[in-house]
């Protein structure tokens, strides 16, 4: 493969806004270059799960789109905002039109969970304080948790309630892109086809671009409306999932031919 997008999505794909552009990123640890001359776009409105097999770097890639990361070379432009090289009071406008959830959810463990949603708009707005409880509030609730969990620390929750209290606090700001790090990583199958049926409803009903880092297939088939394959230190290739069984590459084909693969196919098409 060239790295293109396969021929049915470069088809379709042209009229649509590509919210992020990545192109030629190089990064780069000592000796080791995980990424090089790496490029992709992710469009308005879509789910994009990202995969690859162990060391690809796709949380290595996540991070620097998101700033966590300064890659050697290259240029990101998220929203038509450099964030590489952008002015600086740019790119933290930028931050706030984007949230991020990280596999292990990352909350403050000294806080609450309500204080951990409240957390980025004490940071970034001027709201009063009975404003962002009752804004945090209604975050926690759209994440399907309880509000008994507004006042519990993260210590206190099971991992699934911990990866949702972390979509609430990434949804703090009314962002337009979310970035999600292994989301149903850890949690059991009923857990994780939860997890899935929530980030499909959030993205339909606050016309979200989702930019999903996972290894699971069941979520691949289930909400994403395309597939990036990173191997060989660049996007192999991208496109919809059931383009993917047509890729000429022994990764691809194991991983999206196998029998874990078929059987997160047949349920993807039940659901």
């Amino acid at each position: 493969m060239d790295g293109t997008p396969l021929e049915k999505t470069a088809k379709t794909d042209t009229k649509r806004e590509a919210v992020i552009r990545v192109r030629n990123l190089t990064n780069q640890f000592g000796p080791q270059v995980v990424h090089q001359d790496l490029n992709l776009d992710v469009w308005r409105g879509e789910v994009l799960g990202i995969v690859g097999g162990s060391g690809t770097g796709k949380s290595v890639l996540l991070r620097t789109i998101v700033g966590l990361n300064k890659p050697a070379a290259g240029s990101i432009d998220v929203l038509g905002v450099d964030v590489l090289n952008g002015p600086e009071q740019e790119r933290q406008r930028i931050e706030q039109r984007w949230g991020v959830a990280f596999q292990d959810g990352a909350l403050f463990s000294s806080l609450t969970v309500l204080q951990n949603v409240m957390a980025p708009m004490r940071e970034h707005t001027g709201l009063s304080e009975s404003l962002m409880t009752a804004l945090g509030g209604l975050k926690i609730s759209l994440v399907g948790l309880p509000q008994l969990s507004c006042g519990k620390f993260p210590s206190e929750l099971s991992g699934g309630m911990r990866k949702r209290a972390a979509l609430a606090r990434a949804l703090a700001l009314d962002p337009e892109i979310v970035f999600l790090d292994e989301p149903t990583a850890g949690l059991d199958p009923i857990g994780a086809a939860a997890y899935d049926e929530l980030i499909g409803e959030l993205q339909h009903a606050l016309g979200l671009t989702v930019f999903m880092v996972t290894h699971d297939l069941d979520s691949l088939y289930a909400i994403c409306d395309r597939v990036a394959v990173l191997a060989e230190k660049r996007v192999l290739v991208e496109g919809p999932i059931e383009e993917m069984t047509k890729v000429d590459h022994p990764w691809v084909q194991e991983y999206f031919t196998g029998p874990r693969a078929r059987a997160a196919q047949e349920k993807g098409q039940d659901r």
